[in-house]
């Protein structure tokens, strides 16, 4: 009875979706929604629809793949232990053709519904994040999460894409903006399980160049961010709404680095104001996002 529960079909449900990091997910969906949203012109919305579906079943694709690939260092890491795969739910074939499935189906339906430019670009953001990231950066340099933030910044630029059918360079500063938004939301949470890391031999940051240089590094990235999320108003890109908005949480981001970059963390202390930091930075990038679709729409309407 207990075994025929263990394989009943919402259990394997749930480990599959499990596999796509539906956290994750959340904020890439929302990041390549807004991007969409904001972008000029306009899109049909079964287009929107599908456009939004692909990169959200595209980015679960390469969450699957990355996970295939880790399953033994995930299963070193408390933080990771109980995911399918570590856990023994669910044998590594089954994640690794789902990854491939998921990936391929999504950059199809991408190109047929809304052009093969933005599906040229999700199909190297699945490879960017599955293969340059997990499988050749991450195990080899502590300038993993630099390098390969560009994964989880491509999301607005495929969005933008879909509607414009081009490149231009405000979809591009979305894009670098998540890249330079990355190292420090990520070093923030790298800092309080880097005992995980160093566990299973990955070179993150705090465990190969120390905290201090960890903390610093996080502080010199928020302030870059500052005003490079302030371009897209300084250009014409946005209206007001948006640079005023984005000053004011780039200072309250700015402020919470400074904490976490010029502190020296003592053992048993909690690390307060790092788990702050990272909380923030989620936040942060959800409502950076958000002002700037509301501020293509208060254009529209006339009211700036």
């Amino acid at each position: 009875m207990e075994s025929a529960r263990t394989l009943s079909l919402p259990a394997e449900w749930r480990d599959f979706f499990a596999l796509t990091k539906p956290r994750v997910m959340t904020l890439v969906i929302f990041t390549g929604l807004c991007g969409l949203l904001a972008a000029p012109g306009s899109i049909h919305p079964v287009l929107a629809f599908t456009a939004i579906l692909c990169i959200a079943v595209g980015a679960g694709g390469a969450a699957a793949l990355n996970q295939w690939w880790e399953a033994d260092i995930d299963a070193g890491m408390k933080r990771t232990a109980q995911r399918p795969l570590p856990a023994g739910r669910m044998e590594r074939e089954s994640a690794r053709d789902f990854g491939f499935a998921l990936s391929g189906g999504s950059v199809l339906v991408m190109g047929l519904a809304n052009g093969w430019l933005p599906a040229a670009i999700l199909a190297f953001s699945i490879f960017y994040y599955a293969w340059i990231y997990t499988v050749w950066l991450k195990p080899r340099t502590p300038q993993n999460i630099v390098i390969g933030g560009g994964a989880g910044a491509f999301p607005p630029l495929i969005g933008w894409v879909a509607v414009t059918g081009h490149i231009t360079l405000m979809p591009v500063l979305l894009f670098l903006i998540i890249f330079f938004w990355t190292p420090p939301h990520f070093w923030a949470l790298a800092l309080f399980v880097q005992t995980d890391y160093a566990k299973v031999g990955i070179p993150m940051m705090p465990v190969v160049a120390g905290e201090a240089s960890t903390r610093r590094q996080i502080l010199i990235y928020a302030a870059l961010l500052l005003p490079l999320a302030l371009v897209p108003w300084m250009i014409g890109g946005t209206g007001v709404v948006y640079g005023a908005s984005a000053l004011l949480l780039g200072i309250v981001f700015l402020a919470l680095s400074t904490k976490v970059g010029l502190r020296r963390s003592v053992p048993g202390d909690g690390m307060l104001p790092e788990k702050r930091l990272f909380a923030f930075s989620i936040l942060y990038l959800f409502a950076l996002f958000a002002v700037l679709v509301a501020d293509r729409f208060a254009t529209l309407q006339g009211w700036q």
